[in-house]
């Protein structure tokens, strides 16, 4: 069963996530895309949500925008580290327009001084290398570092959060793929037990001893039956390509009908204890749609105090090293070289209001974040207190159901000794054999329901593949 294979599952699940921490968040294997090839052994349920962590497209989108995220989050660190910098730059101008400045002498010898003058370059070129770090950004600098770490947490808790839908889908597809298998064999069990009585009647009708009415009744009753079985087997079919699309696989053209899909798994039944106020509790304190708001909350206090940095000075030093042409000089080639290095601020007494209209906007946003935090917290509580419910319901259904299909087939049982003593009607036949078969379809219901119920009940809690706090991606 599928709940004894959970630990294989979330190492698996897990050793993806690291997969997703580097600077490549995206695995090999997910980057790839679905595989082509179909799948001929028979799989699990491991097996399937394996497969579709590393191929369903919901979860390959999600991966996208971690690495998008993380993206991001080397940006917003980019104001706290230093910038190297290379600077080149080239210019020619018309000679004509360069003024000139001449110094020639005024009368013979003046002053003993001799005669001189400027020469200007019209091209002029220059090269420098320099580093510029800042030292006060007005809080942005701090405020940089936990925004990138925080966005990365919340892009993490979102990714978990779509995980584990795909999961929860990906348990009800399989589930689904065996109540329809299920569904076939009851519907195959009812015909072979109407064709046997429709032999039954004929031969009796034959020998004389019933009239043509019971060979027509058990005729109708078996032309009514091989419609179930015809839409039972059209439903396996629409089970397993739901199920393969939720794995990625893509299906191959040549195949028509019925999809090479084999699943290893039996629907089941095993006890699972919860009660209401501690599945609430533990859902608001593991459910990773909340941690991400968390996290937004705590991201919209860092775009609060970005926004009013802009009232505060901004302070660089640089240094670097140069070199140029000479101004007064035509030839390029003489070379003026040296280091430099500096400091600089900037302030702006006043922008026009921008700053302000910023600290609103950013103040807006965070208190949308308090209500969202509020409204999805409720919508999870409801969430956690209807899968319950529909839980205790499935649950009560199956215990009800426990020794029906035996009495069922018991109560056939005598009712064809009755009938072929003669003490009994070909109507108690029939209605024995219908009972037989409606308590076979309540009982695999009954099954499949109980376990999607507690699939969705797990997922509702935030429990099931995953540990309530999965380990964060470590900063790239």
């Amino acid at each position: 069963m599928f709940f004894g294979q959970t630990r294989s599952i979330r190492v698996i699940y897990l050793a993806g996530l690291l997969g997703l921490a580097g600077t490549a968040p995206v695995s090999a294997a997910a980057s790839q895309g679905p595989p082509v090839n179909w799948p001929t052994n028979t799989l699990s349920l491991a097996d399937c949500l394996n497969l579709a962590f590393t191929q369903n497209s919901a979860v390959l989108r999600s991966q996208t925008e971690l690495d998008a995220t993380y993206g991001l989050a080397i940006q917003t660190k980019a104001i706290v580290l230093p910038k190297v910098q290379i600077v080149g730059n080239y210019q020619a101008v018309d000679e004509a327009s360069i003024d000139k400045l001449k110094v020639s002498d005024l009368g013979a010898g003046l002053n003993g001084m001799p005669s001189f003058s400027f020469d200007y370059a019209y091209q002029n070129w220059s090269a420098k290398i320099q580093v510029v770090q800042s030292l006060y950004e007005g809080g942005r600098m701090a405020s940089a570092l936990r925004t990138a770490r925080l966005s990365k947490d919340q892009a993490l808790a979102s990714h978990h959060a779509i995980v584990a839908d795909t999961m929860l889908a990906v348990r009800i597809a399989y589930d689904d793929v065996l109540l329809a298998e299920d569904q076939i064999n009851v519907q195959e069990a009812s015909v072979k037990l109407l064709d046997q009585e429709l032999e039954n009647t004929t031969r009796r009708f034959e020998a004389g001893t019933v009239p043509r009415f019971n060979v027509l009744r058990a005729e109708v009753e078996l032309a009514n039956a091989r419609p179930r079985l015809i839409r039972a087997r059209n439903a396996y079919r629409i089970s397993k390509n739901k199920l393969a699309d939720l794995l990625g696989f893509r299906v191959p053209q040549e195949i028509w009908e019925d999809l090479p899909l084999q699943l290893s798994g039996k629907l089941g039944a095993e006890p699972y204890a919860v009660e209401l106020p501690s599945a609430i509790a533990r859902a608001l304190e593991q459910r990773t749609e909340l941690q991400a708001l968390r996290k937004a909350q705590a991201l919209g206090d860092e775009a609060v105090k970005n926004a009013q940095a802009g009232y505060r000075p901004s302070v660089q030093v640089f240094g670097g090293y140069g070199t140029r042409n000479s101004s007064f000089d035509k030839d390029l080639t003489y070379i003026l070289d040296g280091w430099f290095a500096g400091a600089q601020m900037s302030w702006n007494l006043f922008d026009g209001l921008s700053t302000k209209g910023k600290i609103d906007e950013a103040r807006a946003r965070r208190r949308q974040a308090d209500v969202n935090l509020d409204s999805t917290t409720r919508q999870i509580e409801l969430e956690v207190r209807t899968a319950y419910s529909n839980f205790i319901e499935a649950r009560e259904v199956l215990e009800s159901q426990k020794k029906v299909q035996e009495q069922a087939e018991e109560a056939l049982r005598l009712a064809i000794a009755r009938s072929d003593a003669g003490t009994g009607t070909q109507l108690d036949v029939l209605s024995a054999q219908t009972s037989l078969t409606e308590a076979r379809t309540t009982q695999v219901m009954a099954l499949r329901d109980y376990s999607v119920a507690r699939a969705r009940l797990e997922r509702a809690i935030g429990e099931g593949l995953f540990s309530a706090a999965p380990p964060p991606a470590p900063t790239p």
